[in-house]
């Protein structure tokens, strides 16, 4: 799988800001995905007191969600932890790891942010963008937004808004435990990603793909 560099990867604030706001306005916001076959989880953790990001992409098989390749990746972290910059910290060294597999997904999930962010950029719509790949923001944490009380049987849900508009969803992923943020991240709409999200979970909290992803880049 090859990625092509859209831009230099920055090192200050006001070059990522830069580089969000032009490629914004290429996220689709609407369904453009095929048959999907193959769903992919992105994860990055890291080593030697943050000095060295490692990435995991884990490819399952869908709907029945079983391991069909991994791979992992490693680079040194060149931009530091800013809430709504995570993309810049983490994007290079998932793009490292995803040109390693050669089972192409048909659609990402992303441990992060899609549109629910402060410039409707987050993680999961960068690397969508620069893939060119359907992708889906599956935060553990809220970044950005209000929503109404969820209730707290699974598979239940609540916009999220943000200065007037919908950004997400708050998805109730198992029954009484806390919520995920689901957002679009590109080539996708809300509602396909909420559905996606909600086939890929199991009996755990997390969709099966972050558990994957996860368990690889933390090494345990």
């Amino acid at each position: 799988m090859q990625i092509h560099q859209r831009h230099p990867w920055p090192i200050t604030v006001e070059e990522a800001i830069a580089i969000q706001n032009q490629l914004q306005p290429e996220v689709i916001t609407e369904d453009q995905l095929g048959e999907v076959q193959y769903v992919a989880g992105v994860d990055v953790g890291f080593e030697d007191n943050y000095a060295i990001s490692r990435a995991a992409v884990a490819v399952l098989s869908f709907p029945d969600l079983q391991l069909v390749e991994q791979a992992i990746a490693r680079r040194p972290t060149t931009f530091p932890y800013i809430p709504g910059f995570l993309s810049f910290r983490e994007v290079p060294v998932v793009i490292d790891a995803l040109e390693q597999v050669s089972t192409i997904p048909d659609l990402i999930l992303c441990d992060g942010q899609g549109i629910a962010h402060p410039r409707r950029f987050g993680l999961a719509c960068h690397l969508g963008v620069l893939t060119d790949m359907p992708t889906i923001g599956v935060a553990k944490s809220l970044l950005i937004g209000k929503h109404d009380e969820l209730p707290v049987e699974k598979g239940s849900w609540q916009p999220l808004r943000y200065k007037g508009g919908i950004v997400g969803a708050v998805l109730r992923s198992r029954t009484g435990v806390r919520p995920l943020y689901v957002s679009l991240g590109h080539r996708i709409s809300l509602d396909t990603a909420i559905d996606y999200t909600l086939r890929c979970i199991t009996k755990y909290r997390l969709p099966e793909t972050t558990r994957w992803a996860d368990k690889l880049a933390s090494n345990r």
